[in-house]
């Protein structure tokens, strides 16, 4: 059990290590929805905004988090959902899009499609499907290696 304040950019060093249940590749900080980190006495305040209200991983994040910083000795923690602003894929960290693509998911491009196939990087795809996965990214596929691959819907 942790009976000082630890110090804020060891949290957000430890919520980094916390992965998206979705897309394991990528942490909850590099999605951009951990919006805040702040002490209030002895109880860590974690602010998350979900990427989209109705998500259904939410809940798996929340336990997430929660988990992780009790296996580091953060014996109050209290996890608080912000919907406003809403969370946009702007919020994702270069080193996340960065993740996506070595993962094979291309990154959001404002755009509204992919600027090149993440295995072969060609820049000839077409969409297969609106739908992918996970309601967040669609189906996609590379008109030279012929694979398939999801693209993060821009939001």
């Amino acid at each position: 059990m942790v009976t000082t304040q630890v110090p804020l950019d060891d949290i957000w060093r430890w919520l980094s290590d916390v992965p998206d249940p979705e897309i394991p590749v990528i942490s909850v900080v590099d999605l951009g929805i951990v919006r805040d980190v702040q002490w209030d006495g002895d109880t860590l305040r974690v602010t998350v905004t979900p990427t989209y209200s109705g998500c259904p991983a939410t809940a798996v994040i929340d336990m997430e988090i929660e988990a992780a910083l009790r296996a580091k000795g953060i014996e109050h923690v209290t996890l608080k959902r912000q919907i406003a602003p809403p969370w946009t894929t702007d919020w994702l960290s270069d080193a996340g899009r960065a993740k996506l693509e070595a993962y094979g998911i291309a990154p959001p491009r404002p755009a509204g499609g992919p600027a090149r196939c993440p295995r072969c990087h060609a820049t000839t795809v077409e969409r297969i499907s609106q739908f992918g996965s996970t309601p967040c990214k669609a189906q996609w596929r590379c008109k030279d290696c012929l694979e398939p691959f999801d693209y993060f819907k821009c939001i």
